[in-house]
C-alpha cells in the first residue's frame, strides 16, 4: 500500500485575498481555481518547485463556526512547516513582503528555523533542514 498527503485545507476569509498572499508574497504557484458554485471554489496552491507534492486547499469559511477558526486552526501552535533549500533567500523574502516574523531565525540540530504568521495569523515554520 502507498499513501501520501495530497491536500491540506486551510480556512480563509476570502479566496482572492488568500490567493494574492500565497502567490505574490510567498511565491506559491496557483495550481487550480475552479468555480464550484456561487459561493464555493476549489483553490489549490503549492510552494515553488513542489507542484507534485502536498498542496494547500484554500477553503473559504462557510459559516460562523468556521469563521471563528480562520487564523487559528491549531489553537495557536505552528500549523505548517515550509522546507526550503535556501533559508536566507526565503527569510529575506518574508522581510521584504512585511510578513510577520513571530520568532527570528535560530539554528537547531535539525536545521535553521524561523516562525512566521500568514495573512490570517496561522503560524508557519520556515526550515532549512540540516540534511534535505
Amino acid at each position: 500500500m502507498k499513501q501520501q498527503l495530497a491536500r491540506i485545507a486551510i480556512v480563509v476569509n476570502d479566496y482572492d485575498e488568500a490567493i494574492a498572499f500565497y502567490t505574490h508574497k510567498l511565491h506559491f504557484t496557483l495550481i487550480e481555481d475552479t468555480v464550484l458554485s456561487d459561493t464555493k471554489r476549489w483553490v489549490v496552491v503549492s510552494p515553488p518547485g513542489s507542484s507534485d507534492g502536498c498542496c494547500l486547499l484554500l477553503a473559504k469559511a462557510a459559516n460562523e463556526a468556521q469563521l471563528r477558526h480562520v487564523g487559528n486552526q491549531t489553537g495557536g501552535r505552528v500549523f505548517l512547516f515550509l522546507y526550503t533549500d535556501n533559508f536566507q533567500r526565503d527569510y529575506q523574502n518574508l522581510l521584504e513582503n512585511n510578513i510577520t516574523i513571530v520568532r527570528t531565525p535560530v539554528t537547531e540540530p535539525y536545521g535553521t528555523v524561523a516562525v512566521f504568521a500568514d495573512l490570517y495569523g496561522n503560524l508557519w515554520d520556515l526550515i532549512e533542514p540540516t540534511v534535505i
